[in-house]
């Protein structure tokens, strides 16, 4: 008897996955929790456990394609029954006529006369397998070609037409201006995917009304041939690099954004973290992790900054935690693993937390639930040389604070004296229809006081 293995949900978020490896062969025995498959997600990277055991008897997929929850996998039997249950090939003369269902089952798949497979396929509804009433009938499960019992779809944005998509690809569908109850599904049951509402955004797209899949929601101008210039090479943008590009075209043209710069007096500071890296000997100890743990104590004297908003409720989402996402480079683009809690520990925990996550970053080791769930971000280019800059808020936070290279400028003292002193250029880049401008610079001069001055930090909890 054979037994389907299919992708498992990859949280509410993701509706799909790229295929970049595969780990077992046809005829290779399988064990609970051994990686299958190795997978591309909007996210990261991760490898796919296996919840079933026995020999492969089929694989259904190949490296490259795109597959999403409840596609299967492969398709495993008893690992004590070394013969096939069926054959693998016939003379023709001998072949049947069969229907579609026969013709497309993965080797090793019962006769049609049988009942439906036992699969471990989720409905898409996310409930268990549905199972078949009628075991004498066909079952719609076996035949690729016949529809699958479909659960009620839920009702479109006005209560009218019905749908079958997940909250995250209707809420795509609403960004880049694509009516839902237009686009044809093509997942299990008819599951709405944003693949789908992509597809059905670039083959509709017939005017300056309609969105393009990846800028978030304008199109972009037709590209002249620019061969004609010279040689050119295309690279195929990862599903990373997709989802960066969608992520900040859709922050860019959403987001009414303002910027504020300040300049942080960071002598005393750095002074403090060189004598207290030496004396604990902590090599995690860096200005980053500083900034981190004031950022936490601004953003929790400062509760509107640490925020989301909701236009369709008309409300702003205050949250009672604070959990910062820091910007890390990596040789497959920017990634943003997130310190949980930062305001419930110290400099040392957050330093050491860190160099953990930006390691594991680098080495494409996070998790997906690693990078989630960030109510506030920064990002630090000030080891690459960069002073000032703006950058793009991650949506759905409201801020996002760009911390610049440190610099030694002449500055007069109290006494008219011209003394050397470590300046660091600060930008706040925030959604101007959470908070005004007046409460930007608030956030900002009580962040440079709590850095000019560290043990106001102390002072202040």
């Amino acid at each position: 008897m054979a037994t389907d293995f299919a992708l498992p949900d990859l949280g509410e978020d993701i509706d799909e996955a790229d295929v970049t490896k595969i780990y077992v062969s046809e005829g290779d025995s399988v064990a609970l929790e051994q990686s299958i498959l190795e997978i591309e997600t909007e996210k990261a990277t991760l490898d796919v456990p296996s919840s079933v055991i026995g020999k492969v008897l089929s694989i259904s997929v190949s490296v490259g394609d795109t597959i999403k929850p409840g596609q299967i996998i492969i398709s495993v039997g008893d690992t004590a029954d070394t013969t096939p249950p069926a054959e693998p090939t016939r003379p023709a003369a001998e072949t049947p006529a069969s229907p579609p269902a026969a013709t497309d089952s993965p080797p090793g798949a019962p006769e049609p006369q049988t009942p439906a497979l036992t699969t471990t396929t989720l409905d898409p509804r996310g409930d268990p397998p549905l199972t078949d009433a009628e075991p004498t009938q066909p079952s719609p499960a076996e035949s690729p070609e016949a529809p699958s019992a479909q659960p009620l779809p839920s009702l479109d944005d006005d209560g009218s037409t019905p749908v079958f998509a997940a909250p995250s690809a209707r809420k795509f569908a609403r960004e880049i201006g694509v009516d839902v109850g237009r686009v044809e599904g093509t997942g299990p049951g008819g599951r709405i995917s944003e693949s789908d509402i992509k597809r059905f955004a670039r083959e509709n797209k017939t005017g300056d009304d309609k969105a393009h899949p990846i800028s978030g929601a304008r199109p972009t101008p037709q590209l002249p041939d620019f061969s004609r210039f010279g040689p050119i090479e295309r690279q195929k943008l990862s599903r990373f690099r997709r989802t960066v590009a969608r992520n900040m075209g859709t922050s860019w043209d959403q987001i009414p954004r303002v910027s504020l710069q300040h300049i942080a007096d960071v002598t005393e500071l750095e002074e403090f973290r060189q004598l207290q890296k030496r004396r604990a000997n902590a090599t995690g100890l860096t200005t980053t992790a500083i900034l981190i743990k004031i950022t936490a104590a601004a953003l929790r004297a400062h509760p509107h900054v640490n925020a989301s908003l909701d236009l369709e409720n008309e409300e702003l989402i205050l949250k009672n935690y604070i959990h910062i996402g820091v910007a890390v480079d990596t040789e497959r683009g920017l990634v943003v693993p997130v310190i949980r809690d930062a305001d419930q520990k110290n400099i040392v925990e957050i330093g050491a937390e860190l160099s953990d996550l930006s390691q594991r970053a680098r080495d494409n080791k996070l998790t997906l639930d690693e990078m989630r769930g960030a109510s506030f971000t920064v990002t630090n280019l000030g080891g690459l040389g960069t002073g000032f800059f703006s950058p793009v808020i991650n949506w759905p936070e409201v801020a996002i604070l760009a911390v610049g290279r440190a610099e030694q400028v002449p500055v007069f003292d109290d006494d008219g004296a011209v003394v050397p002193r470590l300046r660091m250029p600060l930008s706040l880049a925030f959604d101007h229809r959470a908070f005004d401008g007046a409460d930007g610079a608030r956030f900002m001069t009580w962040m440079v006081d709590a850095i000019n001055q560290p043990l106001m930090l102390a002072l202040e909890g």
